[in-house]
């Protein structure tokens, strides 16, 4: 079929990529904002607000309803969280959180992304990752960052610059603290991250073959209804849209 056939289909692979990626960020703010209120936009500002910005994005109805549903089970007990960790091709560690009501059909799941992308589940890498609260936002420079901290008698372990955002690292502890000294320094702040995640203590190389491989991993496993949350220590740059 040729060069050009080749070209085309690694661009469709590129495209859907980047929308699944994409859709596994806005469906995880989603159900956050539902679970940690009333799981229905018009009786909570926060949901409704971040399923805006959802629909600005080009994030489908589709998206939006599975992440308000799954907070619903959340909050009803209907669903439970599980962990499954292991070693993606290349060597990388991989953490995958997920939400379910059926731990055979997530974890089989889960493991088919794994075996057949050469990687293997069940060791435990938790010990190479740090839970931090991470915040990534623009319209406050790190100096009034650190001056909204300071109002609100919130603390950090880190305040940087990375690309075009203000980045902000500190303990899980102080993730509502810090986000309220935030938004009462500005109040229309839109994060472009604001959770509490797992960092990598290290990251590890990826030569092309490998890095295929795990790219293709990830894409698979966020494409699975039950995942929330990929970690792993790849040092790679993910495609965003």
């Amino acid at each position: 079929m040729g060069r050009a056939h080749e070209v085309r289909a690694a661009s469709m692979a590129k495209t859907a990529a980047m929308k699944s990626a994409k859709y596994a960020k806005w469906g995880k703010e989603i159900f956050l904002a539902a679970k940690a209120g009333v799981p229905d936009p018009e009786m909570n500002q926060g949901l409704k607000k971040v399923i805006e910005r959802a629909k600005k994005d080009q994030c489908t109805a589709d998206v939006i309803k599975r992440a308000i549903e799954k907070a619903k089970g959340a909050i009803s007990g209907a669903t439970k969280e599980k962990v499954y960790e292991g070693y993606g091709s290349g060597n990388v560690a991989v953490i995958v959180e997920c939400l379910t009501d059926n731990d055979n059909r997530t974890f089989a799941e889960v493991r088919t992304c794994f075996t057949k992308t050469g990687g293997t589940i069940g060791t435990s890498v938790s010990y190479m990752f740090n839970r931090k609260s991470v915040f990534k936002f623009e319209g406050l420079s790190e100096d009034e960052a650190m001056e909204a901290l300071m109002n609100g008698d919130a603390d950090c372990e880190e305040i940087k610059t990375e690309g075009d955002l203000t980045c902000i690292y500190a303990d899980p502890k102080d993730f509502n603290q810090i986000k309220a000294a935030l938004e009462a320094a500005k109040s229309d702040i839109e994060f472009e991250q604001a959770e509490i995640a797992l960092l990598p203590s290290n990251y590890v190389d990826l030569d092309e073959e490998h890095e295929e491989k795990f790219r293709r991993m990830l894409e698979m496993l966020r494409e699975l209804d039950d995942v929330q949350e990929v970690y792993h220590n790849a040092n790679i740059v993910e495609d965003e849209e």
